[in-house]
């Protein structure tokens, strides 16, 4: 997988708090970070949500209360998480877990801003699939 290499931290604990709705991840390098539910749903990097190619990114609004049902292993370098709202394609990896955790204020920020430009509200539900027509997942 791109950006691993044999000195990323990789975790050596999560905890998932479905309370407090956050993936609690603890790395090798000492850091350790509350990632919430909803920052992982509304970045996930599915084509979903991603889309295939630049631009092509779906908005993601009504994942406040987002929770998990799941979260599996997938190989030695990722989690998919199954959140309460269907969606389940997105792989967590290891470095995109540490990039969303060390990340989250400026990733909070953009999120704001991109609900701002498109004059929609963080709860506001989202659209049948956001318009995505791939069928490829």
């Amino acid at each position: 997988m791109a950006g691993l290499t044999p000195n990323s931290p990789t975790p050596e604990a999560m905890t998932v708090h479905a309370k407090s709705r956050v993936l609690e991840v603890a790395f090798s390098d000492g850091k350790q970070f509350r990632i919430p539910f909803e920052l992982m749903r509304v970045y996930s990097p599915s084509a979903e949500v991603q889309g295939h190619g630049p631009g092509q990114e779906v908005l993601q609004t009504g994942k406040r209360e987002v929770g998990l049902k799941g979260l599996e292993p997938v190989g030695n370098y990722a989690v998919q998480p199954r959140f309460t709202d269907g969606h389940d394609t997105g792989i967590f990896s290891w470095d995109f877990l540490y990039f969303l955790g060390s990340q989250h204020d400026q990733l909070w920020a953009d999120y704001e801003k991109r609900l701002q430009l498109a004059g929609v509200q963080r709860d506001t539900p989202m659209l049948e699939k956001g318009g995505h027509a791939c069928s490829s997942h």
